[in-house]
């Protein structure tokens, strides 16, 4: 407004002698205007991964307001807020249909407080709402054709049928060249603030996984403007799998992003045995994450994070992975600095898990936002049938001369891995050769003294981490 009364008052109304003083001041007058105006990513904002708890893996599409306060209860009483764990975060089956101006409201048989209940009451506990969204128009929608609300634009008028608008099958494109489609985003956005949601999963975005080669940037890019624009910090989450070539964008525009596909066992639920049918994941889904997190490891840094997906730990052997791969999975989503969030039933804690989830040392490591990355130690090349490492080495180096060091075996049988100090060096132009540091697990707290070699024998999917400090 400001800038449009300056301009007016520059071209119409004084003297054309002071024309080209005052349109220098206009143009200043102008960019102050704008710059006020402007959204600003908060500096500050996501920068640690974030933590908490996530209802896909164990709910699926069946979440309630009793059964979300029954996990939030055991998150506390199992005091993981004091470590950070403090995300409670709905998946999909919150809502039901659309208000009158087609934003999605909540389903009150399901949650008779309302969104904006739920968040009083996990704000007055410590803990922050996360809700789930996907982009693009459904044809419930579309048919019901509503005014977008402060415009006269109907829902029809934005849409267009002949693109897909998610990379789910059954969505409608948002074409945001037309009037009044970024005020429908930002009418979403704004009643999300005005109940308080700390964060949004937005779901099915492409390029990426899904099933429809769909585009949604600029679905992504709206979502954070509006974001900005509500005043509110809400944390925006990508997913799922999304495409490698478009980091950089993901990376300007959201806060965390998945980088493979679902960590959870879906045919495990569909199983005969009783011994697989309540499983959340399977070895082979954490396996594929230390493939796929290399080359995302340079796009992790404060403002953005790389997502693994939930961690399924927490209920021992439903877990659906053995004890060895549960703290691999713990370690390598830790070194990866990628967000930690729980995917269990926190109301049967196992507690061989909780003390890994629990482990402050893994715990900083993450917090402390340098991922690890993978070392090119000569011995460990050697690849199994399905062309993947067998075993592998990560090391963190952080400015202050401190180390972390994580050992997986990753093959089907018992391994004894060995390298010298002299290889790192070369690789990571360290001093550990001529000073050989001492190793200090972080799991199980026991020392390995200086030696010029590292020397560790590990069972099939088992790992250890270790920080390197001086033995002096």
């Amino acid at each position: 407004m400001l800038f449009l009364y300056s301009s007016l008052y520059c071209d119409t109304i004084l003297p054309m002698r002071l024309f080209v003083l005052l349109t220098s001041l206009c143009l200043s007058i102008s960019a102050l205007s704008q710059s006020a105006v402007r959204p600003q990513r908060l500096s500050s904002f996501a920068a640690h991964p974030y933590m908490g708890w996530s209802s896909w893996s164990f709910l699926r599409g069946h979440p309630t307001e009793s059964k979300i306060k029954a996990q939030a209860d055991a998150l506390i009483a199992n005091h993981l807020p004091e470590l950070g764990y403090r995300y409670i975060n709905i998946d999909s089956g919150w809502s039901n249909g659309y208000d009158g101006h087609g934003v999605p409201k909540p389903n009150l048989e399901r949650f008779p407080d309302g969104m904006a209940g739920l968040a009083a009451w996990l704000h007055a506990h410590g803990l922050r709402l996360g809700i789930y969204m996907g982009p693009g128009i459904s044809p419930l929608l579309y048919n019901a054709n509503p005014v977008i609300a402060g415009t006269h634009i109907h829902i029809d008028d934005i849409t267009d049928k002949n693109l897909p608008g998610a990379t789910l099958r059954g969505v409608y494109k948002v074409d945001y060249a037309k009037p009044g489609a970024r005020a429908y985003i930002q009418s979403i956005v704004d009643q999300f603030a005005r109940w308080k949601v700390d964060f949004v999963k937005l779901d099915f975005v492409g390029p990426g996984g899904g099933n429809l080669p769909a585009d949604n940037r600029e679905d992504v890019r709206q979502w954070h403007l509006a974001i900005l624009r509500s005043g509110r910090p809400i944390w925006l989450e990508l997913s799922n799998w999304l495409s490698i070539d478009q980091a950089k964008f993901w990376r300007a525009n959201a806060n965390g992003w998945r980088i493979d596909d679902d960590i959870e066992c879906y045919q495990c639920g569909h199983s005969d045995d009783p011994a697989l049918k309540h499983n959340l994941t399977e070895s082979s889904h954490v396996l594929l994450r230390f493939r796929q997190v290399r080359q995302w490891i340079p796009y992790a840094g404060p403002g953005g994070w790389n997502d693994l997906d939930s961690l399924e730990l927490g209920n021992g052997n439903l877990d659906g992975i053995t004890s060895d791969e549960r703290e691999s999975m713990m370690i390598l989503w830790s070194i990866s600095c990628a967000p930690l969030y729980l995917g269990t039933d926190l109301t049967q804690m196992d507690p061989n898990d909780l003390k890994l989830i629990t482990n402050r040392d893994l715990i900083a490591i993450d917090q402390r936002g340098i991922p690890a990355r993978p070392l090119d130690i000569q011995s460990l090349r050697k690849r199994g049938p399905d062309g993947n490492l067998l075993r592998e080495a990560w090391m963190t180096l952080y400015p202050d001369g401190s180390a972390v060091l994580a050992i997986f075996n990753l093959g089907p049988d018992t391994a004894e891995i060995k390298f010298n100090w002299r290889e790192v060096d070369a690789l990571r132009n360290t001093r550990f050769a001529a000073h050989p540091p001492r190793l200090t697990d972080l799991i199980n707290k026991g020392q390995i003294a200086p030696s010029n070699d590292v020397d560790v024998t590990l069972a099939s999917h088992a790992s250890r981490v270790f920080r390197l400090t001086s033995p002096n």
